[in-house]
């Protein structure tokens, strides 16, 4: 689909070195507000907000490679409208509805955003996420270790840290592609950063194991896993490949130890115990998490039009934690069916750009893997109004169309057929300084 929207490449920027470095703070600061979200508006919507409109005002264009992406966005919002019909008086499923909205112009908008002057923004999306999660993070171990008066309640729930998100799960989620990031430079750059990044690691993956959340659990362990397999497999050097072998190696015992550290700790070792078994009394039985899925997806046969945003409860004692279900739920056949095709076209043009060498390569990596991880969360837990998700889609895609202008561009100047061979693996593009 995206291919055969695009005849050539895009025309030069033509933006002054003041903009450029205007265009990138703005892409830092919303990277880095995206880590606050205990009140609404967020500082993440006020932000993207404004970066939009800036944006708009300095220059951003709309590709034909992002169309299907905004018309499947416009349709799966379209059935969520016309599902919440009979409900629009209930001031929360109105919200609801909105932010659905507002979320599918987030994804147009980071989508635009990142199809020019890639190489850079994506690195200060980088540093922004970095510097959040480590906002998030440090506030979230602060407040399940009680070092700040009044801390705890505020920055926990349930006895699991949650920061400044209103969930552990959220939290936990977030946090997995700046520890990808972190980790990355970790295995990769020189020493100083390095070891800055390993630092930062660290703390995140305290405040992901303080929220207690099996899915960040597994999904980072499994995205590290598969990001850092990548980046063997592209890496130029056979000294580059060792590197990543042994430090992934040392990183895994080092983890291990921590978690052997804090597992003596009795509270810790309890909630861990707790949290880690498989028979939840949530997930099990007719009515348990996974019993709804069945019963709601023989519902949603019966139901062209669902039965409306946040409305599974009534039928059911919890919601559906499954976002597939739920566009089907809440939004009838046309979102339950536009939902799954928009994330089904995303992964499959995430593996076919793999591969490509581009100078983002690296970062392209992490974000496609946490992507990936999150869509296989979104099966046993709603994802539908994760800014961070939503954030990743948009990016993937505007990395798809800079990925193609890239290529055409490069065969062009050479005068051959595409070589996915050809092309520096990371990126030399300076960026201002918000570095860690």
């Amino acid at each position: 689909m995206a291919y055969t929207a695009i005849a050539g490449p895009y025309p030069a920027m033509t933006a002054t070195p003041r903009l450029l470095a205007f265009q990138r703070l703005l892409v830092w600061l919303v990277a880095a507000s995206g880590a606050i979200v205990l009140i609404e508006p967020s500082p993440y919507e006020v932000m993207t907000l404004g970066a939009a409109v800036l944006f708009c005002a300095t220059g951003l264009r709309m590709r034909l490679v992002l169309v299907p992406l905004f018309l499947l966005l416009i349709l799966i919002n379209i059935g969520y409208s016309i599902g919440a019909i009979p409900f629009y008086g209930k001031p929360e499923v109105f919200n609801w509805i909105a932010t659905s909205w507002y979320m599918g112009i987030t994804v147009v908008f980071f989508a635009m955003v990142m199809s020019e002057d890639t190489a850079a923004r994506l690195d200060m999306l980088r540093r922004g996420l970095i510097v959040g999660a480590m906002i998030a993070s440090l506030s979230a171990v602060a407040g399940y270790l009680n070092l700040v008066p009044g801390g705890h309640d505020l920055l926990t729930l349930y006895g699991r840290a949650k920061g400044p998100f209103k969930d552990p799960n959220v939290l936990g989620a977030f946090l997995i592609l700046p520890a990808l990031f972190a980790l990355q430079s970790v295995v990769a750059d020189h020493f100083a950063r390095a070891s800055r990044n390993a630092v930062a690691f660290v703390i995140i993956v305290l405040a992901i194991l303080f929220a207690f959340s099996r899915a960040a659990w597994g999904g980072l362990a499994i995205t590290a896993a598969f990001m850092l397999a990548m980046m063997f497999l592209t890496s130029r050097t056979p000294a580059q490949r060792r590197r990543i072998v042994v430090i992934s190696l040392v990183a895994v015992v080092l983890m291990v130890l921590l978690l052997g550290v804090l597992l003596s700790f009795h509270s810790i070792d309890e909630m861990f115990k707790q949290r880690a078994s498989f028979d939840q009394s949530y997930d099990e039985g007719r009515f348990g998490r996974f019993g709804r899925h069945i019963l709601g997806a023989q519902m949603a046969l019966d139901l062209p039009f669902g039965i409306g945003p946040l409305q599974f409860h009534s039928y059911f004692p919890e919601d559906t934690h499954n976002s597939y279900l739920n566009a089907f739920m809440s939004g009838g056949w046309l979102s339950g069916i536009c939902y799954p095709t928009l994330i089904a076209v995303t992964v499959v043009m995430g593996f076919r750009h793999l591969l490509t060498r581009v100078p983002w390569q690296r970062l392209y990596l992490a974000i496609f893997a946490a992507f990936l991880g999150t869509a296989g969360e979104a099966f046993v837990i709603d994802t539908d109004h994760w800014r961070h998700f939503w954030m990743m889609l948009g990016t993937m895609w505007g990395m798809f169309a800079a990925a193609q202008a890239y290529k055409l561009g490069s065969d062009r100047n050479l005068g051959t057929a595409p070589d996915h061979r050809c092309g520096p693996l990371l990126s030399a593009t300076p960026s201002p300084r918000f570095d860690l």
